[in-house]
């Protein structure tokens, strides 16, 4: 295979994945055989998903499921559902998956899966029938020992629940472990709708000790108020923290007194109420809230919402990126520069595959927990995740973010070195 960048996954997102891969790969002094592996993902489908609409008509939407490794074990990753996936996008995210399962030591590869769509334009028939089409089209790469798919943006566990459904129809039993993220009642896991923010929680406090905060006297910012947005929000305000800001994709509210957030959760809906009519703060665009003076900024939306055109106005003083790849490369130095504590993507958003990985134990071994043991192990995975990042980053003399990528970075090379290369 060529050195070269295939045009397919030429973006932005998958430029800044691999520029960050170049750059721990330097600093490891990573074998060059190596680089030119890991730099493109092990396998990518892509895939048309026709399907009949409720006015008889007939469209055709493009999917995708990429494998970026699987020298750990099986692959696992998100499938979103957006207008704007692209290979490139859904490329970039399984490789900082492949990092992220290593650095919090899970024995899985990175993947990731997606459909150009926008999902709120969907019937619930037609989102129904887009998500059947898309797993039997996907059925040959996936599998609880092959690849397992979660929820991402724009898919939840009902969709999951259609997904394992449809894929256990074409083997003719139940298949729990295809997914994770999918409702109690078919073999989901207590704690895993909340577990990606109770992860950024759990690393935000981690950072407050290593630089002598308090919790109690900390103000904080989400951009997002999705899934991973609404849950950091929820749980950062519950263990005594003052959140100043949330937004969501039209906007967002402050309160510099903080906001009421079990007040505002009860009364948000993404479709029929956004966050400005629910009265509790007044009117905020995201390009100001990123830049609001607090204790911690959580981008928790989509990736590369810091650049170097806001980076230098950014007043937080730590950043716990919830999202993926919110921070461009350049950004990163700027930031680093103001002095600002960053808990990387792989690390602060690790949350949520760590407990999808609870969920698949709990499905192979057909044996659940309770929702206080999957808190302390993802505490205890997670916490232990941020240490080791920081030891590494202090021994090294290296950023937060290029510590985590070379940890994880390091143990898949590794582990293609023991395994060698086939024939």
């Amino acid at each position: 295979m060529q050195a070269q960048p295939y045009e397919e996954f030429n973006t932005s997102t998958f430029r800044l994945a691999v520029a960050q891969f170049e750059e721990a790969a330097d600093r490891l002094a990573l074998d060059p055989r190596l680089r030119e592996r890991l730099k493109l993902p092990q396998r990518a489908l892509i895939v048309s998903v026709p399907i009949r609409m409720d006015d008889g008509s007939v469209k055709v939407y493009a999917g995708y499921r990429v494998q970026h490794d699987t020298a750990l074990g099986p692959s696992k990753g998100g499938v979103r559902f957006h207008p704007e996936v692209n290979l490139g996008e859904v490329a970039a995210l399984a490789m900082w998956m492949t990092w992220k399962c290593a650095l919090v030591g899970l024995p899985y590869g990175g993947a990731k899966g997606g459909i150009r769509v926008g999902p709120e334009k969907l019937s619930r028939s037609e989102l129904e029938r887009l998500t059947r089409r898309y797993t039997a089209e996907i059925a040959p790469l996936i599998g609880p020992e092959e690849d397992i798919a979660a929820p991402d943006v724009g898919t939840n566990a009902q969709v999951m629940a259609w997904m394992m459904d449809t894929f256990s129809q074409q083997v003719g039993y139940a298949v729990p472990g295809v997914v994770t993220g999918k409702p109690l009642a078919i073999g989901g896991s207590l704690g895993r709708e909340d577990a990606t923010g109770r992860g950024v929680v759990d690393v935000i406090s981690e950072a407050l000790q290593r630089l002598n905060l308090k919790m109690a006297e900390a103000t904080v910012v989400v951009q997002g108020f999705g899934n991973v947005g609404m849950h950091t929000a929820r749980i950062v305000h519950q263990a005594g923290a003052k959140v100043l800001a949330v937004s969501d994709a039209k906007g967002g509210i402050y309160n510099s007194g903080g906001l009421d957030i079990p007040t505002l959760i009860s009364r948000y809906n993404s479709k029929t109420r956004p966050l400005d009519d629910c009265k509790v703060g007044e009117s905020v665009t995201n390009e100001e809230l990123l830049q609001l003076p607090c204790t911690v900024l959580v981008p928790a939306a989509l990736s590369e919402q810091i650049t170097v055109r806001n980076a230098a106005r950014l007043r937080c003083r730590i950043l716990a990126e919830g999202a993926n790849g919110p921070t461009t490369l350049e950004a990163d130095r700027i930031l680093e520069d103001q002095g600002i504590f960053i808990i990387p993507d792989i690390l602060a958003n690790s949350g949520g595959v760590i407990v999808s990985y609870f969920e698949w134990v709990q499905d192979v071994q057909k044996y659940f927990w309770t929702e206080q043991d999957i808190r302390d192990r993802l505490h205890a995975i997670i916490s232990s995740a941020f240490q080791r990042t920081s030891e590494f980053a202090q021994t090294r003399d290296v950023s937060m973010r290029m510590a985590a990528l070379m940890s994880g970075i390091d143990k898949i090379a590794q582990a293609h070195l023991a395994r060698g290369l086939y024939p």
